[in-house]
């Protein structure tokens, strides 16, 4: 029997299969393109090889190829009574999550790291500010996460992909010295790491190192396809870096490129929530608003997902409908939002239409009731899950919000509450 990267003994006989599956989980944890291609390579070496489907399914679910990661998924369950019990257990974990169960999901994979604490692409899809911990609506996430990636360290330690997913949950614990270290040891033993260079961009990000982030990524990404993964928020990066820096030409010309609906290349997740965040910070920094630009926004959030039903995609369509001016779109949606978290079924609570509700007030520049609704729903916004650098979007609006109703003092005391970190505030008038 064959081994996988980690040691783990592979259901093929195959050297061909296993070298092109490795090679595919590499791509996954990296966020390398070409992961569907090996993967496809290894199920052509052996069609019987169940693992290599179930990481096919993950790379297609990533991509938002639902249909075809269920069909991958369906495969590998069908294969799956063939193998060992250490890869039933490792298919079930995946494949739970692409069949839409991400509770069932996060508890097999629990149970299935307990015993195999080694099993990487099983433990991957609960790392991360939009995996199973991070989307799950819990107010405690963040220090779970690193809970969660602590129970590895001791197997894991020397991986530059554990190293890399440890320094996210680390960073967005402001643990900003110990993240730093660790993501460039990541780094350095795999220069190629997508996932890598972002969490480095969010490290020198929560230290206030905009330039030395920006020098980094412009020096980084001319090396990565442009069909990876996470081109398009990676590239967002760049220009929310540019607009900090107030290079504005520069900003906007990422935005256009690579970030904007038909311009970005990447999943309909990370462009409905990575469009409408620049355009409205840019509007916080003091640029004016764009409509058109605007209407483009709301436009791709309601075709790409027309319910709702991801709080971070949530928070975001109401933000592009507010600001493309759709006042009957953004009423009716902070409703379905409302019934949806009276109901039970908002795993965030009732978080996401008190935001999207205090967004909608400060699009009306009503300031005292913007501060009303988003001052105490603040410390929630955790619950809707991505990093402490994108719901800075919430806290930056509030933080204008303060300045044009004239709380110079309350503006001050919001930035100067955070001990942990110490991001730029790209927001207009507002000096410290």
């Amino acid at each position: 029997m064959v081994l996988d990267r980690y040691g783990l003994p592979l259901s093929t006989s195959s050297t061909s299969a296993r070298d092109s599956y490795v090679a595919g989980v590499d791509c996954l944890l990296s966020a390398a393109h070409g992961d569907q291609a090996h993967l496809g390579r290894a199920v052509e070496a052996d069609p019987d090889f169940a693992l290599a489907h179930a990481a096919l399914a993950r790379a297609r679910f990533l991509m938002a190829d639902v249909p075809g990661a269920r069909q991958s998924a369906a495969r590998a369950r069908e294969l799956a009574p063939t193998t060992t019990t250490r890869e039933q257990g490792h298919i079930d974990a995946l494949c739970l999550a692409i069949e839409g169960k991400p509770v069932e999901s996060l508890a097999a994979t629990r149970a299935h790291l307990a015993q195999h604490p080694r099993d990487a692409m099983v433990a991957s899809p609960a790392t991360g500010v939009f995996g199973l911990i991070g989307f799950s609506g819990r107010q405690g996430r963040e220090p779970e996460q690193v809970e969660f990636l602590e129970a590895l360290k001791a197997h894991l330690a020397d991986d530059w992909w554990f190293q890399g997913v440890y320094a996210f949950a680390l960073e967005e614990q402001g643990r900003l010295d110990e993240a730093l270290e660790l993501i460039e040891r990541s780094m350095a033993a795999n220069p190629k790491n997508a996932h890598g260079a972002h969490i480095k961009a969010h490290v020198l990000y929560e230290q206030g190192e905009d330039r030395k982030a920006l020098d980094y990524l412009d020096s980084w990404l001319p090396t990565y396809e442009r069909e990876g993964l996470m081109h398009c928020h990676i590239s967002w990066h760049v220009a929310m870096f540019a607009l900090m820096l107030g290079d504005a030409d520069r900003a906007w010309k990422v935005y256009h490129a690579q970030v904007h609906p038909g311009g970005a290349w990447g999943p309909a997740l990370n462009v409905a929530t990575d469009a409408p965040a620049f355009l409205w910070r840019a509007e916080l920094a003091g640029h004016g608003r764009k409509p058109t630009l605007w209407n483009e926004v709301h436009a791709y959030g309601q075709k790409s997902f027309p319910k709702p039903g991801i709080a971070f995609v949530d928070v975001h369509r109401a933000l592009a409908a507010v600001a493309a001016g759709d006042r009957d779109g953004i009423a009716s949606y902070v409703a379905e939002l409302e019934q949806r978290a009276a109901s039970g079924r908002s795993p965030a609570g009732d978080v996401v239409p008190r935001l999207a509700s205090g967004l909608s007030a400060y699009g009306d520049g009503d300031w005292a009731k913007a501060i009303a609704i988003l001052e105490p729903a603040l410390a929630g916004t955790v619950r809707i899950g991505g990093s402490r650098a994108q719901r800075d979007l919430i806290e930056n609006t509030l933080l204008a919000a303060y300045l044009k109703a004239g709380r110079d003092a309350d503006a001050k005391r919001l930035v100067a509450s955070h001990s942990d970190r110490r991001p730029s505030v790209p927001v207009q008038g507002y000096r410290m």
